[in-house]
């Protein structure tokens, strides 16, 4: 029942609307800030390691070991992805543009930083981030999915020879 008002009512559309853009400032001001200002996620992935140690470690064994095995060694791959991700979710979801994709590639950057030990807002925004997700078209039906969804569902139908369009299998 809840589903079915976060996906088709106008007024769940407006309070998504309005946390949507709250989310997307968030993102793409942190995200910019970092385009701009400088990013370096050494510090970031060590200090995560080092949580995954002594009698209560904030961070799980198997996340430190991708971290130092994988992250770390390719920190300036997450020296690009962080910053550009950020940017990138914060401006889909302030503009309303492939908003369910916006909110999931969030909630993924989200867990990546509580895994790594990282509380602060984390947890809220990804709260308010399965709301959107949950909402699907309705979350950005007051931004420019309203036309960039049927664009797309129109993209990936094909015609069935009878002048007739056919969905895709």
């Amino acid at each position: 029942m809840f589903n079915t008002w976060l996906r088709e009512n106008p007024v769940a559309m407006w309070i998504l609307t309005v946390i949507r853009v709250v989310i997307g400032w968030t993102w793409m001001t942190h995200g910019w800030e970092k385009l701009t200002g400088g990013f370096a996620a050494d510090g970031f992935l060590t200090g995560a390691i080092a949580k995954a140690t002594g009698e209560h470690p904030a961070v799980q064994g198997w996340w430190a070991a991708f971290l130092e095995a994988f992250a770390l060694p390719n920190a300036s791959l997450f020296n690009f992805l962080i910053p550009v991700g950020e940017f990138l979710v914060g401006v889909g979801l302030l503009l309303g543009t492939l908003t369910t994709l916006a909110a999931l590639m969030a909630m993924v950057m989200n867990f990546a930083f509580l895994f790594s030990g990282t509380v602060s807002t984390n947890a809220i925004l990804i709260l308010f981030e399965i709301f959107i997700v949950v909402a699907g078209a309705n979350a950005g039906r007051i931004g420019l999915d309203h036309w960039v969804l049927p664009y797309l569902r129109g993209l990936f139908r094909r015609h069935d020879g009878s002048g007739q369009k056919a969905k895709l299998v």
